[in-house]
C-alpha cells in the first residue's frame, strides 16, 4: 500500500524507474503518460450493474483497511524492502518467521464492528509479494511459511462472522517475482508475469465463496493493456459477478481511491479515500504519530458529506494483534458511532459546511452539525437558507432554544462542556434541505459607518 510518498508520486516516479532499467522497446508505453489517461474502455454489463452492486457499499460509507504481511515481522514500515534495498534472501527469511496466532483476524473483524465499520479489506498480497493465501503458483505463501496456514481464510471466516462485507485488496507490483521488473522489456518476462498475476487473482476469487471487494494497487511497471487489465476484469466479473472493483488496474473500475486525503469526486462517481491511523500502512513499532478519534470522526464526516466512503487501516503486530493505540482510538470512535451512527449512515450529500468549530451532515431535511471544538453557551450558523423548526442534543435529547433570521441561526443555552465526546452533535430540523449562503451574509448584512 501507501508510503511516505504518494501513490500518485510512484507511478510518477515510473518514467524514470523504467529509463533505470534501460526500457528502450515500446513494449510497455511509459505509465507516467498512463496516469492522466485511465482507459475508458468499460465492459457494459458491469456498467449496467454498477449501481445494484454497489448499493450495499455506498450504505456502509465506513470500512477496515489491514496491512499484514512478511514486512509486519520487522516492524519498519510495509515499504523496508525497497527502502532499505533488502537482499532478496535475507527478507525472505523472514517468511519463516512470521508467525501470527491462529485466528487473529478474528479480533480484527470485532474491533471494526464495535468501531462501526461495515466491511473489511486484507492485503492478500502486498508489494513484497508474499501470499497471505493457499496458492499453488508459489511457494512463498502462508500455508507454506511460517504461518503454516491460509490467513486469508481465517479473515474471509472473521469477517462474515461478524456480518461484515469481505474485500481483498491485491497489489499488482511484486518485488520477489523474478520477472516483476524485466516484464516491462522482456515480452516473455511480461507473459509469464501476467499469467501468474491473473493466476493469483483467480484463485482468491475462486476458493472463498463471494466475495464483495477487489481492491488493486500500483501498476508498476506495465500500463492497462500490459497487464491485460481488461481481460483481467472480464475474469473477476465471471467468477464474482455482484464484486465491485477499483480503479488501480488501470482501468476506471467502479470507484475512485483517493490515499491519505479527501477529494470528492464529481458527476455521481463513487469515491473511498483510504487513511492510516498513523503514519504508516503496515506495522512500524517506531510510528507513534496517532490520530485522535476526534480526527477520525472528523474525516468520517467530511468523506460522508459529499458521498464518500472512509477506509481506516490498521497495521497489527507480527502476532496479528493489534497495536492498543489503535484499539482505543477505534473503541472511542465505536462509542460515538453507538450514539451518531445514523447521521453517518443515513446521510445525503450536504452543502453547508462553512464553520471553524463544527462540520455538518445532512439526512432529508435534517441538519446535523457535529461540533468537535465546543465553545459553551451557544452556537451559530451563517447564511442557513432553510427555516428552522426545532433542534436538540442528539446525545441526550434536549431541547435547545434557537433564534434565526435572515443572516444567523444561533442555538442557546447549551452546556459549559461538551456532551459527547470526542465531538457533540446538534440534530437541526429544517422545513426544507438545508443549504447555506454566507456570500449573501458577507453582501448584505448590515454594515457600520464610517
Amino acid at each position: 500500500m501507501g508510503h511516505s510518498i504518494s501513490r500518485r508520486d510512484v507511478l510518477k516516479g515510473t518514467g524514470a524507474s523504467l529509463a533505470a532499467l534501460g526500457v528502450g522497446s515500446t513494449l510497455v508505453r511509459p505509465v507516467i503518460a498512463q496516469e492522466a489517461a485511465f482507459t475508458e474502455a468499460t465492459d457494459k454489463s458491469q456498467e449496467a450493474t454498477r449501481a445494484q452492486r454497489m448499493q450495499w457499499w455506498h450504505a456502509a460509507k465506513f470500512g477496515m483497511f489491514i496491512h499484514f504481511g512478511v514486512y509486519s515481522t520487522i516492524g519498519r514500515h510495509e515499504w523496508v524492502m525497497e527502502d532499505e534495498a533488502w537482499p532478496i534472501g535475507p527478507y525472505t527469511e523472514h517468511a519463516a518467521k512470521f508467525k501470527p496466532a491462529l485466528n487473529c483476524p478474528r479480533a480484527w473483524a470485532k474491533l471494526a464492528m464495535q468501531a462501526g465499520m461495515k466491511y473489511m479489506v486484507l492485503t492478500t498480497k502486498h508489494h513484497e509479494g508474499f501470499c497471505n493465501f493457499d496458492t499453488k503458483l508459489t511457494d512463498y505463501c502462508a500455508p507454506k511459511q511460517g504461518p503454516g496456514r491460509d490467513i486469508v481464510r481465517e479473515y474471509v471466516e472473521a469477517a462474515r462472522g461478524e456480518g461484515l462485507h469481505v474485500g481483498f485488496y491485491y497489489s499488482l507490483m511484486d518485488w520477489h517475482h523474478p520477472d516483476g521488473a524485466r516484464c516491462a522489456t522482456d515480452e516473455a518476462a511480461r507473459r509469464r508475469f501476467v499469467d501468474y498475476t491473473h493466476g493469483l487473482i483467480r484463485e482468491i476469487l475462486t476458493n472463498y465463496g463471494k466475495i464483495d471487494v477487489l481492491w488493486y494497487d500500483v501498476a508498476w511497471p506495465l500500463d492497462a493493456a500490459g497487464w491485460e487489465s481488461e481481460k483481467m476484469n472480464q475474469m473477476v466479473f465471471q467468477l464474482q459477478p455482484e464484486i465491485i472493483v477499483n480503479n488501480r488496474n488501470k482501468l476506471q473500475g467502479d470507484f475512485s481511491t483517493p490515499e491519505q486525503h479527501i477529494v470528492a469526486e464529481t458527476n455521481g462517481r463513487a469515491w473511498e479515500s483510504c487513511m492510516t491511523l498513523n503514519d504508516s500502512w503496515g506495522y512500524q513499532r517506531a510510528d507513534d504519530n496517532w490520530k485522535s478519534s476526534r480526527t477520525i470522526v472528523r474525516n468520517l464526516i467530511q468523506c460522508v458529506r459529499d458521498g464518500g466512503n472512509y477506509l481506516l487501516n490498521i497495521g497489527p503486530k507480527p502476532d496479528g494483534s493489534v497495536p492498543e493505540e489503535s484499539v482505543r482510538v477505534l473503541t472511542e470512535v465505536g462509542r460515538w458511532m453507538e450514539v451518531n451512527g445514523d447521521t453517518i449512515y443515513k446521510s445525503d450529500l450536504c452543502q453547508v459546511r462553512r464553520s471553524n468549530y463544527a462540520s455538518f451532515t445532512r439526512t432529508g431535511d435534517t441538519l446535523y452539525m457535529h461540533v468537535h471544538f465546543w465553545p459553551g453557551d451557544y452556537v451559530a450558523i451563517s447564511g442557513l437558507k432553510a427555516k428552522v423548526n426545532s433542534a436538540r442534543l442528539l446525545k441526550t435529547g434536549a431541547e435547545i432554544r434557537f433564534t434565526q433570521d435572515e443572516f444567523q441561526t444561533k442555538f442557546t443555552g447549551l452546556p459549559e462542556k461538551a456532551p459527547d465526546y470526542p465531538i457533540t452533535t446538534i440534530a437541526v430540523e429544517c422545513d426544507s434541505e438545508p443549504t447555506q449562503d454566507t456570500d449573501f451574509v458577507r453582501k448584505n448584512k448590515p454594515r457600520a459607518s464610517v
